[in-house]
């Protein structure tokens, strides 16, 4: 299937080039990233990792700031010219993410994305920028949780959800397609159970999985024509 009116992004390994948590974690890193990987392979639930690892790290209002930045700087290959075009074709594009909301939200705000249609997780700090703990009652902290929001959304149809960990492929059922995005990380159990599998790191493709004739049309006298014949280029090969 092809031709969406709204595509929906996760943020971490597939708008940016990086898991904000791991970066977050400092001396905890490899013990944060191997609960990560397996959450996001599938082996553990996401609610059995969420709260330990933030409860490990402890982040700081500047470091949480910090990771903003460098999602911005991370961007991966044509997040910001597919995410453009996709707005110019008046597509409603959204980001849907585990990860938390105030370096999310540097992302959207980087690629123009209205602030009602992003959801992450919130965080709670102290006046003085100090952790004090996290949105425990949303639903993205929680396995099953991004099907919830999406049925929430009540979004435009056909819907395309974009992204790369078992979060994202059990989320399946509330869209009309998947493409799983392997362009950072390569997860096998997640690409098999995508309707389309993106294995360059150029979110180009999903340019083109969004479009109908009507909008290749229109895109063909563009600044981004180039684009997206460059990802129908990367879907032919596969």
């Amino acid at each position: 299937m092809t031709g969406f009116a709204t595509v929906v992004f996760d943020c971490d390994c597939t708008l940016v080039g990086i898991e904000g948590i791991d970066e977050l974690a400092g001396p905890y890193r490899e013990q944060v990233a191997a609960l990560t990987d397996a959450a996001m392979r599938g082996e553990v639930p996401l609610e059995e990792v969420y709260g330990r690892r933030l409860a490990l790290i402890r982040p700081t209002r500047a470091q949480v700031d910090e990771i903003g930045r460098q999602y911005v700087r991370t961007l991966v290959p044509d997040a910001r010219e597919v995410v453009a075009a996709l707005l110019w074709l008046k597509k409603d594009v959204r980001i849907l993410s585990g990860g938390v909301r105030p370096a999310v939200d540097a992302v959207a705000a980087e690629l123009a994305i209205a602030d009602d249609h992003v959801a992450a997780v919130g965080l709670r700090f102290s006046t003085a920028g100090e952790y004090e703990g996290f949105e425990d009652d949303s639903p993205l902290a929680a396995s099953g949780g991004k099907a919830r929001v999406l049925a929430g959304w009540d979004l435009p149809r056909p819907a395309l959800l974009v992204g790369d960990g078992a979060t994202d492929r059990e989320a399946r059922p509330a869209v009309d397609a998947f493409a799983a995005y392997m362009g950072v990380e390569f997860r096998p159990a997640v690409a098999a159970g995508a309707d389309h599998v993106l294995r360059d790191p150029s979110l180009a493709p999903v340019l083109a999985l969004a479009c109908t004739a009507g909008d290749r049309e229109r895109l063909s006298g563009s600044p981004w024509a180039h684009l997206l014949a460059r990802g129908y280029e990367l879907l032919r090969a596969g």
